[in-house]
Parts: structure tokens; sequence; C-alpha cells
């Protein structure tokens, strides 16, 4: 923990956990954020804070936009619908132009009709989840990938090496609910159905009676819809257990956090992706986030991909700020994101009109090693 808050003070304590509430003020613009940085999946809201302020804090020391220094103010939700919600209502309150890179999808959707009744744009949830992109609402801006995206792209390699008997261990909530959905979506395209089904409550990792109902019919694969403390769970169980297939997970498990938490058990996991490959210079954006990354934390930097979201989030959200430069309000801000189009922002595209919030659709699958290395 010593080693996070000195982390935060290096990026200029963007965003600092306040005791009391952050007025905005003429020269600055209030982003606010709810996110998880207690509870058991901390380390996400974590990894997505840290890369946003490299981003944030890189242009605070160029000038800002348009003159105004960006505040990523950030508010401790543990993953808590409830918490969130009111921690969004304070945001608002505060007088946040912004709200950004919220942490997970039950808490997302407490949040967004409060966004949408105050007007204020919802950029960059971490969630892939189908039931914050449709209907269409213009005040929500999505610059990932969807979890039908994700979890196609899973049903298809999975069917294309020959398994045919794939298992869905999910999160009792509406997160897992999304991502089971997927999976059915895509398995019936293959003309196939889930064998073995199993949940676990969101912030526990009681796993017992999923392992035994998902591996009592026989799957091949378990397609896992859960945070990274579950799923490590559930995979050291079912393999104690004697199952001997493949495991794939979603993005949002959190690659970093699941390697850590399976150790040499992590071999051979899959995990989809929905950013750009952040381990090495493969894309520009990933070569510039590296270079920040290093330049503010020297070799204690250690690059991730929830941390690249981070970072690629601020960056499109920076994109639409500097269209709307000349009018900084939320609804300038709203009409600065739809005007991006098809937008480079570095090998990494989002495409934001005012009829489509949905930025990008790429997925990769990546598997993880016995040292927690993640190969392509």
């Amino acid at each position: 923990m010593t080693n996070r808050r000195t982390f935060f003070h290096r990026l200029g304590m963007l965003g600092l956990l306040m005791a009391g509430p952050l007025r905005a003020q003429p020269s600055r613009l209030l982003i606010g954020q709810s996110a998880a940085l207690s509870g058991p999946v901390k380390a996400l809201g974590e990894d997505f804070r840290r890369g946003a302020a490299l981003y944030f804090d890189h242009i605070n020391v160029h000038g800002g936009v348009a003159g105004r220094e960006l505040v990523l103010r950030t508010m401790d939700d543990g993953y808590e619908p409830d918490r969130c919600a009111a921690n969004t209502r304070s945001l608002i309150d505060e007088g946040a132009a912004v709200l950004f890179g919220y942490i997970g999808t039950p808490t997302s959707l407490a949040a967004l009709p409060l966004a949408t009744a105050a007007k204020v744009p919802f950029v960059a949830p971490f969630s892939g989840a189908d039931a914050l992109r449709n209907p269409f609402n213009r005040y929500a801006f999505h610059v990932r990938a969807s979890y039908f995206d994700e979890t196609a792209e899973i049903v298809k390699q999975a069917t294309g090496i020959g398994i045919r008997r794939i298992g869905v261990f999910s999160q009792n909530d509406s997160y897992g609910q999304s991502g089971l959905a997927g999976v059915t979506r895509a398995l019936k395209v293959q003309g196939l159905e889930a064998v073995g089904l199993g949940t676990v409550e969101r912030n526990t990792a009681n796993v017992d009676a999923a392992v035994k109902s998902i591996l009592a019919a026989g799957p091949e694969a378990i397609v896992q819809i859960s945070s990274y403390k579950a799923c490590a769970a559930f995979i050291r169980a079912a393999r104690s257990a004697g199952f001997t297939g493949t495991f794939y997970n979603v993005s949002f498990v959190g690659t970093r956090a699941l390697a850590e938490e399976l150790g040499p058990s992590a071999r051979g996991v899959i995990v989809s992706q929905v950013m750009p490959f952040p381990y090495s210079a493969s894309t520009p954006i990933s070569s510039e986030y590296i270079a920040a990354g290093k330049a503010t934390a020297g070799d204690r930097f250690e690059p991730n991909y929830t941390s690249i979201e981070g970072y690629v989030a601020a960056r499109a959200l920076v994109a639409g700020l500097r269209r709307a430069a000349g009018n900084l309000t939320s609804e300038g801000i709203v009409k600065g994101l739809e005007t991006l189009g098809n937008t480079d922002l570095g090998g990494f595209y989002v495409d934001f009109s005012a009829q489509k919030h949905t930025g990008s659709k790429l997925v990769d699958l990546t598997i993880l090693t016995e040292t927690g290395q993640v190969r392509r």
C-alpha cells in the first residue's frame, strides 16, 4: 500500500481521495470517477486509475486543455452499486463535467441513470455489458469492445479447435448475466448450448457449488464471467477435482490480477483482451504508455491490460475535450466526443458519432504462462 501511495503522489496526486468535496473551479475541469479501490476487485480500480492518471498528468504538464487543469476525483465504491450511486450523486453535486472510468457492470448500471438525469457524459466504463449500450444513450460513450464481442471470439476459437461442450461460470449479477447471454448467443450460432452452469455471488469466492454443478455436466472448456479472486478460486478447485480442460476469461477479470492470484496454476488460462498489447511497443499507443509509465515510476512500472485501458480511455476523453475546447461544459463534451469519427489514438481506433457511441470492437485472445507472463 505504501508503494501505491508513493506512486500516486508522483503522478501529481490527480484525483486525491479527499475527505471533503472538491468543487469545480474555472481553472480546472473536474472529472469524476467511482471505482473499486478496496475489496476483492480493488486491483482493477487501482490499475485503471493509475493508467488514466499517467495521461492526464502528461496533459496537465503541457498546459491542460484550453488552459484548464484536468482533475481526476476518484471515490471508492468497493464494487458495490449502492456506494457507487452515492458517490455519483456527490460527484455531480461537486460539479463534475464528466463521469469517467467506472469499474464494473452493476456499479455502472447504478450510476448511468443518475448521469443521464443530470445530463453529464458517462465515458469509458470498464464494462462491456450490453445493458449499458442498448438502448442508445446520448450520454454514454464506450471505448472498449462489448462482452458480446469478447464471448463471440472465445466461442469461435474454442469451437474452431473442436471443443463442443462448453460450461459457464458466472457472477450472479448483471455482469455475469451479460457474459452468459453473450456465450449463449455465440453458441447458438454454432447450433450449441452451454453444458453446466454455475454462479458465484459478487465480492465472494464461494465457488464449491458452482464447481460441482458445472463439472457434473462434463464440459471440455469453461468460460468464466467473474472477478479475478472468484475465477482463480474456481480454477484451483476445478483442477483439484480432476478437470483438465481449458479455461476462458473475459477481459474484466483483470489479467495481471488473475495471474498473480493463480501463480504457477495460471498456465494455459486464456483471457480475451480489448486493448492493445501493453507489454511491448507493438503499437504507437503501447509505446507511448510504456514510456509514460517508466518516466513516472522507472523500473517499478509494471504495464498491464487494465492500466493501459485507463490510459487509452483518458486519451479518448482528452481527444473529445480538445474538440470541445471552446465549450468545456457537459453538453460541449458530448458534442466534442461525437465529432471524433474514426480517430486513430496510436494504433487503436475509436469511432464515435451522434448516432454511434461504441468506440471499438477490437478483441484479441491471450494465454497465461506459469510465470505470469501473457502470450498472444
